[in-house]
């Protein structure tokens, strides 16, 4: 039986057999779009609810190995593109959220350019590159609320060093469109918005909510490893969790969120 981690041996898959995978992912997706049940959050508004449920930022430009800083400064202008589709976005109870279906196709007929696209452990330029940038704010964010994760796609290429890391590593949530989204559903009695915006050096973000919130969350990684694999590559793994307490400050549960897996693309030896 292989354990995760040995199923991530990479396989060398031609172009066409990428391609045409990708295709089949993303028409499935289309099919899952138009048949599907599920109640899609629609609806933005400019008047922003009462309670801050939980607000974070990241910084918009890293200092990346051997990456073009033009790609980054392009991502700013992608993702100011997309923040112009979810910022004020409501989700009333029993409504999803979906990251793609509330975006749409980045595209360059919509201003969008081209950024930084990882790809199978290395990275290129692309059309629309850098908003997982954004959907690891807001699933970051999510973490800290009672909305529920439906959909979630873990990174598995641990492609950069941690430098400037602000977050546990494998907290955060890949995406592609179509086909790899981020979806969280409102399964409280309470509606949340999620609010957006760009300063000159970072990316913000909140979830906000109608009443305030009767529980705070911790969120906290477990069993940090990194192992040398019998085929010769490293992986990395651990296990998000969070702790859930009262207003008053009582612990109150403590939940298993992910086991995460990746491989790495640069050696922990030289990058302690």
């Amino acid at each position: 039986m292989n354990t995760p981690q040995a199923a991530m041996k990479p396989i060398q898959r031609s172009r066409l057999r990428l391609f045409a995978g990708k295709r089949y992912f993303i028409w499935k997706r289309y099919l899952k779009w138009y048949t599907g049940r599920s109640k899609i959050a629609k609806q933005r508004t400019d008047e922003t609810l009462s309670y801050a449920a939980m607000t974070h930022a990241t910084p918009l430009l890293r200092s990346l190995r051997n990456v073009d800083m033009l790609l980054q400064y392009n991502k700013i202008t992608n993702l100011r593109l997309a923040i112009a589709k979810l910022d004020g976005l409501v989700v009333q109870p029993g409504e999803t959220f979906s990251y793609w279906r509330s975006i749409g196709k980045p595209t360059k007929r919509k201003g969008y350019l081209e950024g930084m696209v990882l790809h199978y452990g290395g990275f290129h330029s692309g059309v629309g590159g850098g908003l997982c940038q954004l959907s690891n704010l807001i699933y970051w964010m999510v973490l800290h609320t009672p909305l529920t994760v439906m959909e979630r796609h873990r990174h598995s290429y641990d492609v950069f060093p941690d430098e400037q890391r602000t977050q546990p590593f494998g907290s955060g949530a890949t995406c592609s469109y179509n086909y790899l989204d981020l979806q969280l559903k409102n399964n409280t009695a309470q509606t949340y918005q999620l609010k957006l915006w760009l300063d000159d050096s970072h990316l913000h973000g909140e979830w906000r909510c109608n009443e305030q919130a009767l529980y705070d969350y911790e969120v906290y990684e477990s069993d940090h490893r990194i192992s040398l694999e019998p085929w010769g590559g490293y992986i990395r793994s651990n296990k998000i969790s969070r702790k859930v307490y009262t207003r008053s400050g009582d612990l109150i549960g403590d939940e298993a969120v992910t086991d995460n897996y990746a491989l790495m693309m640069y050696s922990p030896l030289l990058h302690g």
